[in-house]
């Protein structure tokens, strides 16, 4: 009723039955139009078709959320495989250092290597 009522720019208690000073009620101006509106939406509700926009809207937060849940799994994938990649090149960098430590301790130790002398700059 309040999207009807918005539609038609009138007040929404204009659908709706009203009271006399006496108790006894009298249709309000537009309540024949909301007794329709009230009956075509039983009908395509009873068809089967969606026309209730809070399950429309529903419907499409469920969707929202299904594709924000694949959005985050595809992100979690990556964030692994990026840790993975991480840790394997932190390693390979130690493992390089090590290296180049062992041969500079290498190169020190014998006698007959030099260092060459340092570019100038």
């Amino acid at each position: 009723m309040k999207t009807l009522a918005a539609e038609a720019s009138v007040t929404r208690t204009a659908f709706y039955p009203k009271k006399n000073r006496d108790g006894t009620t009298r249709p309000g101006p537009y309540q024949h139009l909301a007794e329709e509106f009230e009956r075509r939406l039983r009908t395509l509700q009873e068809a089967g078709e969606v026309i209730d926009p809070r399950t429309a809207q529903i419907e499409r937060f469920k969707a929202k959320v299904t594709e924000l849940k694949e959005r985050l799994a595809q992100r979690d994938e990556t964030i692994a495989e990026l840790t993975t990649f991480k840790e394997l090149a932190l390693s390979r960098l130690a493992a390089q250092h090590d290296e180049i430590v062992r041969l500079r301790q290498q190169a020190a130790a014998l006698s007959n290597v030099r260092r060459l002398p340092a570019a100038l700059r």
